[in-house]
């Protein structure tokens, strides 16, 4: 939010294979029966929602699990459109789970996150189930020419650019890496298509940010667009605690966004009063000034440089990884990388992500008095479970209000 200027228990719990074979017609996998392409109503959404709310392992209201802690929090600009998902057991596989946050904008913003929460990991799990199929099918690994090879992932460092990780720690990345990085890019493809195909959510000046993390094993592969962020808390060769940032926040000023940008016609600047924040504007207009380079939605700007083709990178997780914290940046405006993690580190697990965000609350009005605290959306995902706290989910599964405006 700021981005741009201008449950009932009773109920029966769906099996995740039961709801991902009826969204299929999303335009992963097409019905013979199925209507327009993209098109939808409000009773097959609302449908939709409903059987969401029910799956088992999906969580999207504050509260805990063994493995990881979520907190959202309404900032006073408006209504909260911030939106976070923890999702275990991901696509029915053991040892695998999606989490991610989503900071919406524009009028609509809060519409635009809890559809891309809600639609994103139905559409991943479709692509890598079918792109799993398509490799069984292979006869031969190997007959697959060279021209298709992918390079080796990118890791992301704060402050350092970015390298490759080394060969002893890429083990089996081609497996797992290569597989999920075409789901992803493929599912965030089809994700912005049906927003903009959407018939009740108005997407043309507002959209949203994300940050989507599978975890496999003690493979980590992430999908990014917008600013939200993601950092890992890890052990140095001293034992001590230390923030490693994960991915990168695309912002217009970046070199390789502002050039794509202005090679088609839009433009990239800052206003006077904010000489910090760069923003895309259209060509002949001084509107709408989004603060970053890519992003669901905001097809005003589609045709001038912004994008929702995700930043992919992987991670290989070592036994000194402990955590992973994905926020949307109104905590990461208030807080370094450092302090989120030392604070995270410190924490209960079970409380972890509130104690975050009542950081940053309080970060943000010293930092920023004259500013309205943004909304704030955390999710910690902890890597190694066995030392986790008993659960204490706030209302799994259930349709109540996922926000607290405290």
């Amino acid at each position: 939010m700021g981005s741009c200027l201008s449950g009932n228990r009773t109920k029966r719990a769906i099996p995740y294979s039961e709801l991902a074979s009826t969204s299929r017609n999303d335009g992963l996998v097409t019905r013979r029966n199925s209507k327009r392409k993209g098109s939808s109503s409000p009773s097959n959404d609302s449908g939709r929602e409903m059987s969401l709310h029910r799956v088992p392992g999906r969580m999207f209201l504050n509260g805990s699990t063994d493995h990881a802690s979520l907190f959202t929090r309404q900032g006073k600009k408006g209504v909260n459109q911030d939106a976070m998902i923890v999702w275990e057991n991901f696509g029915s596989k053991e040892d695998t789970l999606f989490c991610g946050v989503f900071d919406g904008h524009g009028p609509f913003g809060h519409m635009v996150s809890k559809k891309v929460r809600d639609s994103l990991p139905l559409k991943l799990s479709a692509q890598w189930e079918l792109d799993e199929t398509k490799k069984e099918g292979l006869s031969d690994a190997s007959s697959i020419s060279p021209g298709h090879q992918v390079s080796p992932p990118m890791l992301v460092y704060k402050d350092s650019g970015t390298s490759h990780c080394g060969l002893s720690r890429q083990g089996s990345y081609n497996d797992v890496y290569v597989m999920l990085k075409e789901s992803f890019l493929k599912a965030f493809k089809v994700m912005d298509k049906e927003l903009k195909l959407h018939p009740q959510i108005d997407c043309y000046t507002s959209g949203t940010t994300a940050v989507a993390l599978v975890k496999q094993g003690r493979n980590l592969i992430i999908g990014n667009v917008g600013d939200s962020r993601a950092v890992l808390g890890t052990r140095d060769k001293f034992d001590s605690i230390i923030a490693v940032q994960l991915t990168v926040d695309l912002k217009p000023n970046l070199p390789r966004e502002a050039e794509r940008i202005r090679l088609c016609k839009g433009r990239v600047f800052a206003l006077q009063n904010e000489p910090e924040t760069f923003r895309v504007w259209l060509p002949n207009s001084n509107s709408p000034g989004l603060a970053m380079a890519r992003a669901f939605g905001d097809f005003c700007l589609k045709d001038f440089g912004l994008i929702a083709v995700p930043d992919v990178s992987y991670h290989p997780l070592t036994e000194k990884d402990e955590f992973v914290v994905l926020a949307t940046d109104g905590v990461w405006n208030a807080l370094s990388n450092e302090e989120v993690v030392a604070i995270v580190a410190s924490s209960p697990r079970s409380s972890a992500a509130r104690v975050l965000v009542d950081s940053a609350t309080r970060a943000w009005r010293f930092k920023y008095p004259t500013a309205k605290v943004d909304d704030c959306a955390v999710v910690c995902l902890y890597l190694d479970s066995s030392k986790s706290a008993p659960v204490t989910a706030k209302g799994q599964g259930l349709l109540t209000n996922d926000m607290d405006t405290q």
